[in-house]
């Protein structure tokens, strides 16, 4: 029987997360934060679309700053659904942004630390302990400004920009992910600061929904109850950013984990909310028939039946019923039983589950970022064409993502990597290695194509 978790409420603006709240949904900008005109159009294509909280990227102060704007316009035409600012690498444009917006997330992995540069340091416990300290000097006049202006904050780790100093001392493991969240949700609780929500994300579906658990565990061990935000990040578009999605969310979804979702998937963002929409709505039915496909197991299949009244929403609800039990291996294998679809399109959709729960790889893999204010080239556009060139190199990773945000970490086990530099400038990599820095964004897709049919041509002693 499905039983939500029980958590405290967190305010943000004029609405609760956690506690007795429904399950929220939100999504992120992808204009140019600067660009009032079109952030506030945005936000209310989101909002109409049924968002209850917009995020944008505040990369730098004159962007937080830049908030106060957009807030007052969507105000004035009557919206008034809370607005997060997104905060990466400045720490002290957190504290601009706190002036201006119902929330503010920042990234545990780059608040204080440096950006990852996949280095492994060398600490004592008494340099480590001082590295701590350095955090709490930062955050504490970030929270008391916070508390000041009544702004909630989502500390939002993921596992594609963990700091050098967490990777060398726990290694790429969910413990180090999780000791990167709780080194600042000690000091919030020290500090008497509650109004925190909390997300880790990552692009694999197994490490999020592993890893979330374990943060689960770890916080109901030091008596900690935040809410929860959702997401498998880099999800990608189309159906697999969908089905990857529903994989990962619904699996805690139907454990009783969540109280707030994003679906990220590269298109426009008011497209993630429909999305959203359906796996909450589906939580209660998805739940049992999670129990039924555990019961059907057999010779390491999973057998469902289902129905849906359309092609969506039996994508939506097979994964979000199968994605614990696969991602937990209960069973490695999946037969899809639904009426009015061919035994070829469910073949299909079962294959795409498989490895949406990294069982199986029939088809190339694409991690690609949903984009936001920070993107430095045309997403979509580039998704597209990097796709019909390369989507028959079947088991291929490649990594497609905006900027170096999450960019080589989040992409660490893709084959090759595609990248935003800076404006209209791409670099390229191959694993975690950059082969090729700053290439004009004109030719970077023929020069990511020329580096993989290069590597594709078989050796001489093949």
């Amino acid at each position: 029987m499905y039983k939500r978790r029980l958590t405290t409420e967190t305010r943000v603006g004029n609405i609760g997360i956690g506690g007795d709240n429904p399950i929220r949904i939100q999504s992120m900008a992808t204009v140019d934060t600067n660009d009032t005109e079109g952030a506030v159009a945005q936000a209310v294509r989101i909002i109409d679309a049924g968002g209850e909280l917009v995020r944008f990227t505040t990369q730098g102060t004159r962007e937080a700053e830049n908030m106060r704007n957009i807030s007052a316009r969507l105000k004035a035409a009557g919206y008034r659904q809370p607005l997060v600012a997104d905060v990466h690498f400045t720490a002290h444009v957190a504290d601009v942004a706190a002036l201006y917006c119902e929330k503010v997330r920042i990234n545990p992995g780059n608040y204080v630390d440096p950006g990852r540069t996949f280095k492994h340091l060398e600490y004592t416990d008494e340099e480590y302990r001082e590295e701590l300290q350095k955090i709490e000097r930062k955050l504490v006049p970030f929270l008391n400004i916070c508390k000041e202006h009544h702004t909630a904050i989502r500390i939002g780790v993921n596992h594609g920009s963990l700091s050098d100093r967490i990777m060398s001392r726990y290694g790429d493991t969910p413990e180090g992910i999780v000791e990167s969240c709780m080194e600042f949700l000690r000091i919030c609780r020290r500090e008497d600061f509650n109004d925190v929500v909390i997300s880790i994300k990552a692009s694999n579906t197994v490490v999020m929904v592993t890893t979330v658990r374990l943060l689960v565990a770890t916080m109901d061990k030091e008596d900690m109850h935040y809410p929860l935000h959702l997401g498998v990040t880099e999800a990608g578009e189309g159906e697999d950013g969908r089905i990857k999605s529903a994989v990962g969310i619904g699996a805690l979804l139907t454990e009783g984990i969540g109280d707030t979702i994003r679906v990220s998937l590269s298109e426009e963002p008011e497209c993630e909310i429909p999305v959203a929409r359906q796996l909450v709505d589906m939580i209660g039915e998805c739940a049992q028939l999670r129990r039924q496909a555990e019961d059907s197991i057999l010779d390491d299949t999973i057998t469902l039946s289902l129905d849906a009244p359309d092609w969506q929403t039996l994508q939506l609800k097979a994964a979000m019923a199968v994605g614990a039990l696969l991602i937990d291996r209960k069973a490695t294998r999946l037969e899809l039983c639904a009426d009015r679809y061919s035994r070829e399109d469910l073949v299909t959709l079962s294959d795409a589950i498989l490895q949406a729960a990294r069982i199986k790889f029939t088809k190339t893999e694409y991690i690609s970022c949903p984009g936001c204010g920070r993107t430095l080239y045309n997403l979509q556009e580039t998704i597209a064409r990097i796709k019909a060139a390369t989507q028959h190199l079947v088991g291929l990773k490649i990594g497609i993502m905006g900027c170096i945000v999450n960019g080589p970490g989040e992409m660490a086990d893709a084959d090759y990597g595609y990248v935003g530099a800076g404006r209209g400038k791409i670099s390229l990599y191959k694993q975690k290695v950059c082969v090729e820095k700053n290439i004009p964004e004109e030719e970077a897709v023929d020069k990511l194509l020329e580096l993989i049919a290069k590597d594709q041509q078989p050796t001489a002693n093949s």
